[in-house]
């Protein structure tokens, strides 16, 4: 039998269908008309079969809500390009209000990216959209794209959703210098959890993930700190869990685990995940 997740794209599958459980509600916070058909049966499969994920979806849906209001702001605020690195099924350029001359850039693996394409066929993106099938594993590949991307942009705003806790400290430091070589990319925002939320996902889900070599890493001892010596300072970072307390996503246990005020700076053993807004010196 082969295994329930086979490699990192059906992580993409698996979370597309919290964003279209998310959708389907009468009070939905947002609307993603996609997601499932994209996550098809896979992509319910793995959600059913991992409880931990599933009980907590309340987390997915704040990690959509504060992305797309960080794009937002930054395209109100004259950024003329995205570029969402390891983009997998998402489909804000066809769901989001965005201004018709704005370049959206998404690069991936070509097996999602063409699996994703071959759903949206039909379908209108409300901006130009770019579509790069890459291994970012691969640095050289990846630092040349970096250099013609940041070549034909004025301000672009680096997206990474889901991504990171998938890489070695190693992987991140070389992705944020890589990344931070290139001074159009003036901001970059991208998802993080403590080593405290690590383990315990780790503990939760980690067998789930194992046979596909799709791994849980990343979570900084020191937090965003981690991102200041390869070029990037931290503006601000928004709790996954204190926004969805406000956007009534909680209830029982976790509503009230809400209230208790999160360590300033790193987290260390706090179960904290949220979104986080750098700036590149």
């Amino acid at each position: 039998m082969e295994p329930l997740v086979r490699d990192i794209t059906d992580t993409a599958r698996w979370v597309a269908i919290f964003r279209a459980e998310e959708s389907e509600r009468p009070d939905a916070i947002f609307h993603d008309p996609f997601a499932r058909k994209l996550a098809g049966e896979r992509g319910e499969q793995i959600a059913n079969a991992i409880e931990f994920s599933k009980t907590n979806s309340w987390s997915f849906v704040a990690r959509t809500y504060l992305f797309d209001e960080l794009i937002q702001q930054h395209i109100a605020a004259g950024y003329d390009t995205i570029i969402n690195l390891a983009c997998g099924l998402d489909t804000r350029p066809y769901r989001l209000e965005l201004p018709k001359k704005l370049q959206w850039i998404e690069v991936d693996l070509p097996e999602i990216l063409s699996y994703k394409e071959s759903i949206l066929a039909d379908e209108k993106p409300r901006c130009k959209v770019k579509r790069i099938h890459l291994d970012l594993s691969d640095r050289n590949l990846r630092k040349g794209l970096f250099h013609q991307l940041g070549s034909e942009a004025e301000k672009a705003l680096i997206i990474t959703e889901g991504l990171m806790i998938y890489l070695t400290d190693y992987d991140v430091a070389e992705l944020a210098t890589d990344l931070s070589a290139e001074n159009s990319f003036r901001r970059w925002a991208f998802d993080m959890v403590s080593p405290g939320l690590l383990v315990m996902a780790q503990k939760e889900m980690g067998s789930y993930l194992k046979e596909s070599n799709t791994v849980f890493q990343f979570a900084p001892a020191e937090g965003e700190g981690f991102f200041q010596r390869y070029g990037w300072k931290i503006l601000e970072s928004k709790s996954a869990l204190k926004t969805a307390a406000g956007l009534n996503r909680l209830s029982g246990d976790m509503l009230d685990f809400s209230f208790i005020p999160e360590p300033e700076g790193p987290k260390g053993a706090f179960p904290w995940s949220g979104v986080c807004l750098f700036e590149n010196v």
